[in-house]
């Protein structure tokens, strides 16, 4: 079977009363009468922020801004008559109404809209992502349920376009130190001090991938505290592993993550080779390293 992926960006908006707004799925859409929150498919080179934002005024009308993320999440839908496994992972924002008046879709990717609390929304067919997301028992699509595949977004004329979902961890011990590690030769950025993680798998969920990518890349075990910031790379040119011009996008979520038993930082054969080295450093120690751009966000010191 193929294995497709996407990223997707969608919000949580809420009324007065405290009640979500949820957007149902047109006829034509893969998912029809089934409810969710409001959202789509992120556009190559667009910032998450900006998908949720641009989702919300043709899906509903309304001027949007994003307040916080709120989770990350990642499903597979099967489409068997299409020998496809579609792999969505989602970014879910808190966000706020700036303006705007509500309305469905004009082209027919939600027939209406509705404020609901948990339990109307209980008794409505939803997304299990949008039912974990309700605290609401996640239950089974109908099994006659039509699905049917996204459009395929356009092909760049002059080069490969690849985008990339990452986890990331921002990852300390009870000692206040953090771990981080150096990108081999070979490798874009090769040299500079890094974040733990790297790219999820088919199937997998962003917390249980940055994980095991922490266990690859430094022999530590850890946990995942909360989910700090969403960032967004785009480099249009990006030179591919075959020497061909590469169109590059990469989605990166960062967790806090705690190490409660520390041990020496050692990278595995598991690493596949894009990590040359993992250390331990104080708070102090920081400044002043070579640095790649999502490890200055996360640990808000100065790259050297």
């Amino acid at each position: 079977m193929e294995e497709r992926r996407r990223i997707g960006a969608y919000g949580v908006l809420r009324d007065e009363w405290g009640r979500v707004l949820l957007a149902r799925g047109a006829a034509g859409c893969p998912y029809p009468g089934v409810w969710q929150l409001p959202g789509g498919v992120i556009e190559h080179a667009e910032h998450p922020e900006t998908a949720v934002v641009r989702e919300f005024a043709e899906g509903t009308g309304l001027d949007v801004e994003v307040t916080t993320i709120r989770a990350a999440v990642a499903d597979v839908a099967v489409v068997r008559d299409a020998g496809v496994a579609l792999h969505t992972d989602r970014l879910i924002f808190d966000i706020e109404a700036r303006g705007g008046a509500l309305r469905p879709e004009p082209a027919g990717g939600s027939d209406e809209l509705g404020w609901c609390t948990p339990d109307d929304a209980a008794g409505r067919p939803l997304m299990p992502f949008t039912a974990e997301l309700l605290g609401i028992p996640v239950s089974p699509l109908p099994a006659d349920l039509p699905r049917a595949l996204p459009p395929a977004p356009a092909a760049a004329p002059t080069a490969d376009r690849r985008q990339r979902f990452a986890a990331y961890g921002l990852v300390t011990d009870p000692a206040g130190r953090v771990l981080l590690t150096m990108i081999a030769d070979g490798y874009p950025g090769a040299g500079s001090w890094h974040l733990p993680g790297g790219g999820t798998d088919h199937g997998e969920q962003p917390a249980a991938g940055l994980l095991r990518e922490l266990v690859e890349e430094a022999g530590q075990l850890g946990r995942v505290v909360d989910l700090l910031a969403v960032d967004n790379l785009h480099n249009p040119a990006a030179l591919g592993p075959e020497g061909r011009p590469l169109d590059w996008h990469g989605v990166r979520v960062i967790y806090r993550v705690r190490v409660d038993a520390p041990t020496d930082a050692v990278v595995t054969e598991l690493a596949g080779g894009s990590t040359a080295a993992a250390a331990w450093f104080a708070p102090e120690e920081i400044d002043g390293l070579p640095m790649t751009d999502v490890a200055v966000l996360a640990t808000g010191h100065r790259s050297g």
